[in-house]
């Protein structure tokens, strides 16, 4: 006999004295049950994580437009408060003076120049 055939019996004799474990199919069924219940109930999880933050995306962007928008009025009131105190300080600067009376000029008819 060749090395090679000698090889190939002692080779059969290993494969033989090898065996098979032995599987347990129901605990392999309810494991896979048991997996795929906790990956449903994880995915039911995540999902309502996901929309509630897109529910707290959509409610942060109200509260930043109207932030804007009141942003914007605040600006508005504060240039014009800002434009009354330049007004009052070149008042008092010119020296002007409220009026307490209001007097009219009589303009005589005889003093215009006729259009003719």
């Amino acid at each position: 006999m060749t090395t090679l055939a000698l090889s190939a019996k002692s080779v059969q004799r290993k494969v033989k004295s090898i065996s098979l474990p032995m599987i347990n199919w129901k605990l392999f069924y309810l494991m896979g049950i048991a997996l795929a219940l906790v990956m449903v109930i994880s995915y039911i999880f995540l999902i309502n994580q996901l929309t509630e933050g897109v529910y707290l995306i959509k409610k942060y962007n109200k509260d930043i437009s109207s932030l804007y928008k009141e942003n914007d009025v605040l600006e508005a009131r504060f240039a014009k408060i800002n434009f009354m105190e330049n007004v009052v300080s070149k008042t008092k600067e010119l020296s002007f003076e409220k009026t307490k009376d209001i007097k009219y000029l009589q303009i005589i008819e005889s003093s215009l120049a006729s259009a003719n």
